[in-house]
């Protein structure tokens, strides 16, 4: 989900010198003047903007205080902290101002006398709401917090992904490893991406891949946990028409109060959440990297 930048185009010099050089740190970010196009409702696409952000970046400046639009755009913001109970709103402080009474007992990103101080401030925040890499699934009152790493096992590359599960109404928490071994077409086409600098994107269409295919075999993906045990199962997703093959190994485990029933822990439907938080997550790939990105695919034919 990209960051909503919240300004007064008096300050738009500086907030497209900030979101240049956000984007090129993989954040994706949602400014107006780069998203809008002629003929669009400015209130409707701005109102979605900020609902499906998963931050919103506060500019504050003498302009922006003073500025009715940006109240509401704050406010917005905050509503959406109280609901959601977490840091929505990231303030950043560009000049000498009032800053708003609701924003004061918040750490702010100083930009003031030194860019280079406040940019990393700002990054560090940004990483603590969106990142690619690991994040948190809700339903209900169940959450499932993920994260990923990845590395090479001799030649292949690997994507591990583990998951943990809880609810306010189990006593127990649901523990899973899927640790995914990739054939040498997968490594091969993984280490283009990496040459031309979108190793993101490379990992992106493992992620896509693995859910596609875990549809396909969704009863090979399914653990059942009888007891506090760990248990271990295999399978192999593969892709005939590209040559594509995953070995998976998943390690579930139940830990806490034993409720004297079987738990089914569904790792398809984990693959398909991953993969649909990373579309919401990632950023647009950059002109320069798109150029790069056909160069590379158009060397494959």
């Amino acid at each position: 989900m990209p960051v909503f930048i919240s300004y007064s185009h008096t300050d738009a010099a500086f907030v497209n010198i900030l979101a240049a050089n956000l984007v090129q740190r993989n954040a994706h970010v949602w400014v107006d003047t780069w998203e809008l196009s002629v003929g669009d409702s400015i209130l409707n696409r701005v109102q979605q903007a900020i609902q499906e952000s998963s931050a919103l970046l506060v500019v504050l400046s003498k302009a922006s205080v003073a500025s009715e639009w940006c109240r509401k755009e704050l406010n917005a913001g905050l509503m959406r902290e109280l609901d959601e109970k977490r840091v929505v709103v990231l303030p950043v402080l560009v000049d000498e101002c009032e800053v708003p009474i609701f924003l004061r007992e918040k750490m702010y990103a100083d930009f003031r006398t030194n860019f280079d101080r406040g940019l990393k401030a700002l990054i560090e925040a940004i990483a603590k709401v969106t990142n690619l890499d690991q994040g948190r699934f809700q339903e209900g009152r169940a959450a499932t917090d993920w994260a990923e790493d990845w590395g090479y096992e001799g030649r292949f590359f690997r994507m591990t992904y583990t998951l943990v599960q809880s609810s306010a109404e189990w006593k127990f928490t649901l523990l899973t490893e899927v640790i995914v071994r990739c054939n040498a077409p997968v490594t091969s086409r993984y280490k283009e991406y990496v040459a031309v600098g979108l190793d993101w994107v490379g990992r992106m269409v493992i992620t896509e891949a693995l859910a596609d295919l875990a549809d396909v075999h969704d009863h090979d993906l399914r653990v059942i946990l009888e007891d506090q045990y760990p248990k271990i199962i295999e399978a192999r997703l593969q892709d005939k028409k590209t040559a594509a093959a995953y070995d998976i190994a998943i390690k579930c485990r139940r830990l806490g109060e034993d409720n004297g029933k079987d738990q089914l822990v569904n790792v398809s439907a984990y693959l398909r959440q991953i993969r649909d938080y990373g579309r919401q997550a990632a950023r647009k790939p950059t002109e320069e990297e798109l150029r790069r990105l056909a160069i590379m695919l158009a060397s494959r034919r």
